[in-house]
């Protein structure tokens, strides 16, 4: 199964960003997504920034992966 969540860019660099979520940072190719700025919230799916989002709506998609995640371990 594959699963693209959302996630805070933190610095940039040409098309080479630092991303996190959760205390975990990655980086990822944001070459497919236009505008991308440190603070916004983009889609990242097998390493690659597929979309931006909201930052209301990244919120929301988050709140429902960790409810989901505490029903499943807890």
């Amino acid at each position: 199964m594959c699963l693209a969540v959302p996630m805070k860019i933190k610095k940039k660099k040409g098309n080479i960003a630092t991303v996190s979520l959760g205390g975990v940072e990655r980086n990822i190719d944001i070459s497919l997504v236009e505008n991308v700025r440190v603070g916004d919230y983009v889609i990242v799916h097998a390493g690659f920034a597929i979309q931006k989002l909201r930052k209301s709506d990244a919120k929301a998609t988050l709140k429902l992966l960790n409810e989901i995640s505490n029903e499943t371990l807890g």
